[in-house]
């Protein structure tokens, strides 16, 4: 039974948090968080923070190991846009949407 983790609403869009995403897709646990420390977007840390939090619920679930811990599914879906206004020319509106994104982390036991 794999352990999960998710968060919303990040406040980071789906954007720039994909090549993240799909460059720790498959890893083993301890090495996925390794690389997410040395990478210089703040994207990382958030999805380190979600990594961090799947490995403890599957200690605490499934009794495992966090050295035996594989991802089996990561993946980061549009959340809710915030909807905000600036002033354009001619008094006129000018729409701005600032994008957030839900990101969800599955980890399993590796099998040998």
């Amino acid at each position: 039974m794999p352990a999960t983790a998710t968060t919303t609403d990040t406040g980071i869009s789906v954007k720039r948090l994909k090549p993240i995403v799909d460059m720790v897709r498959g890893k083993d646990a301890a090495e996925a968080l390794e690389l997410l420390d040395f990478l210089p977007s703040p994207a990382a840390g958030q999805v380190a923070k979600v990594l961090k939090s799947a490995m403890a619920n599957a200690e605490d679930v499934m009794l495992a190991r966090p050295t035996s811990l594989r991802i089996t599914e990561i993946y980061a879906n549009e959340g809710t846009r915030l909807k905000r206004f600036r002033p354009r020319a001619s008094g006129r509106v000018g729409r701005v949407r600032r994008r957030s994104s839900h990101i969800t982390v599955v980890v399993d036991e590796e099998v040998a």
